[in-house]
This record gives C-alpha cells, structure tokens and sequence, in this order.
C-alpha cells in the first residue's frame, strides 16, 4: 500500500473518530461550544478568525438539527405508542421512519463536524482529537 493510500485512510480514520467523539458525547455534552471554551482555545491555538468561522457553521445548522431532532422525537413517540397498539407490519414501517429520521439527523451532524474540522490545521486536528478524549474522560475542562 502507497503513502498517500495510508495518508487518506488515516485522515479519513480521524474525521470518523472525530465525529464519534462528538456524536457519541451526551446530550449536555453535544450543546458545548467547544470553539469558546478556554480549554480548547488554548490547547488548539484557536484564532480569533477561526472560532468565528466554527460559530458561523453552527449557527447554521442548528436549526437544521433543532428540526431533525425534533422529527426523529416524533417518530419515536409514534413509536412507542404503536408497539403496544399495533400490528408487527405497521411497528416495523414506523421503524424505518425512524431510523430514516435518525440517519438524516445523524448525517447533518456528520456534516457540521466535518465542516468545523476544515477550519482547523492538521495539527490542531490532531490536538483536537485527544482534547475531547481528555475531555470525555474529565481530565480537561470547560
């Protein structure tokens, strides 16, 4: 296998374990604005420029995601309420619309992350990365 075949297997490896940091935090969690945090300024040598640019990506997704979750809570009402009412045919098409709401969800969460990660350098990608394991682990603040 070549350098660069490596190289995008890596890069793509820490975009996926960047994203499951984030999408596997709590919920409490998922709210931190990691980009304001002195913690991660600071350990990332965040710029100015760059938390605007990060802030600018949120504000822009989050009423996308607002929907999304509140769409996939529907469906998991409709769910739980069919389950005890319903037939198996009717349960598992409720099924599918919500896992089909959680995907879509889960999608536009991937991409936020993705776009935020473009803003920062492969260096602070990887400082990053070992930030919200510190993090998730309590060995870092908020």
């Amino acid at each position: 296998m070549n350098l660069s075949a490596n190289s995008g297997r890596f890069a793509a490896a820490a975009v996926l374990a960047a994203a499951a940091v984030l999408l596997g935090a709590p919920a409490s969690a998922q709210g931190f604005k990691w980009w304001q945090s002195d913690t991660f300024v600071r350990g990332l040598g965040l710029t100015s420029e760059q938390s605007t640019k990060i802030e600018a990506i949120f504000q822009k997704s989050a009423p996308v995601l607002r929907q999304q979750k509140e769409a996939l809570d529907k469906a998991e009402a409709d769910f739980n309420q069919m389950v005890e009412a319903s037939d198996d045919a009717q349960v598992m098409a409720q099924v599918g619309v919500v896992e089909a709401a959680r995907s879509e969800l889960n999608k536009s969460r991937t991409m936020m992350l993705l776009r935020m990660r473009r803003v920062l350098t492969p260096d602070q990608r990887v400082k990053f990365v070992m930030l919200q394991q510190q993090t998730r682990h309590g060995r870092g603040g908020r």
